[in-house]
């Protein structure tokens, strides 16, 4: 089974990984975490906590000699703005944000203790996770990309850029849609047996988990609301030379909760930040009086940083269901499962 945890606080310390369950044998480069890392960063409208922060990784086990070991791996990244034991308390909870949740449900007097964990920093974690995921899935030559679609209703790069400069003009923020490619991925991936064993039910959880999010699709996702039946599934073909494939791919690479052997695609929208330079109505937890939301350092768009947690968070769910079917222990035992099962589907 693989599985992670992470753990690290906003302006805390640093963010610690662990991921357990990847198989000995896997050469792990650093500088392909850190790629990923600085990838997350970037993209039009991030705000100034991205000139701060220059993230990088340190492996801390489960590897010998740049291989791992099939041991625990411990990844941190550490945090150069720490200053949490110095931020003042926070009273005034922003609309959109786990803010007054948070405190209702712990009890806490100041809102800062539940931004710090809640905030979207977390996510420089899974990413790292997500990369030593990637380079696994790179032995079988599966591999994801990201790309955005629209950012406030626009589509064209000029347009989307446009948008988050008049968002920025008016101290407002703005969402977008995003699209997440898995290519290669075989046949056979994911089950039908079992509700929380369905490859989309566990590729949804893990896109949705990212801050933000408010809808994920396979395919035509909502699109198939507008169609019949005989214009929706893909039609099955044969040839010796590649086997069964389709000539479409409405389904998004996943049937009954199976991957079909065509490319996975999903995606997703993210919701404007919710943290405004220009605050809505909220109240102080503390007197109940009225007031304005309490003001974050924060970032006017992230659509395009979400879409590379996303491929963080496809890339740890396929990973897992690669290994359930072919194997945990040893790389090349995986390897040799996998190629003999290509054989006999082909």
């Amino acid at each position: 089974m693989l599985r992670y945890l992470t753990a690290g606080e906003s302006h805390g310390a640093g963010l610690v990984a662990i991921l357990e369950g990847i198989p000995a044998g896997l050469k792990l480069d650093a500088n392909k975490i850190n790629y990923e890392l600085k990838r997350r960063q970037a993209g039009y409208g991030r705000g100034k906590r991205m000139q701060i922060e220059k993230d990088k990784v340190e492996v801390l086990s489960g590897i010998k000699k740049g291989s791992t070991l099939g041991s625990p791996i411990a990844l941190l990244i550490e945090n150069k703005d720490f200053s949490i034991e110095k931020l003042p308390a926070i009273s005034c909870p922003r609309p959109g944000h786990a803010d007054l949740s948070g405190v209702l449900k712990y009890g806490f007097k100041d809102i800062r203790n539940v931004l710090e964990r809640a905030s979207a920093r977390e996510t420089a974690a899974r990413v790292a996770v997500g990369a030593v995921c990637k380079m696994l899935l790179d032995e079988f030559k599966i591999k994801i990309s990201s790309k955005v679609l629209l950012i406030g209703g626009e589509c064209s790069p000029q347009a989307m850029m446009k948008r988050i400069i008049q968002a920025q003009a008016k101290k407002d923020t703005v969402g977008g849609i995003f699209e997440v490619e898995a290519a290669g991925v075989p046949v056979g991936l994911g089950n039908y047996t079992s509700a929380d064993k369905r490859l989309d039910a566990r590729l949804s959880a893990s896109i949705m988990s990212i801050p933000g999010i408010k809808a994920v699709g396979f395919g035509l996702g909502f699109g198939y609301a507008h169609r019949f039946g005989s214009a929706c599934h893909d039609a099955i073909y044969y040839a010796k030379n590649k086997g069964y494939f389709r000539k479409t791919n409405n389904a998004g690479g996943i049937e009954g909760g199976i991957s079909n052997g065509e490319d996975i695609i999903i995606h997703a929208c993210m919701k404007p930040i919710a943290t405004l330079l220009k605050p809505l109505d909220s109240v102080n937890i503390n007197n109940k009086k009225s007031a304005k939301a309490t003001v974050e350092r924060s970032d006017t768009c992230a659509v395009e940083s979400a879409a590379v947690i996303a491929e963080a968070g496809a890339a740890f769910v396929l990973t897992d269901a690669l290994l359930e079917k072919f194997g945990t222990d040893a790389l090349d035992d995986i390897k040799l499962s996998y190629k003999n099962y290509l054989k006999k589907i082909s």
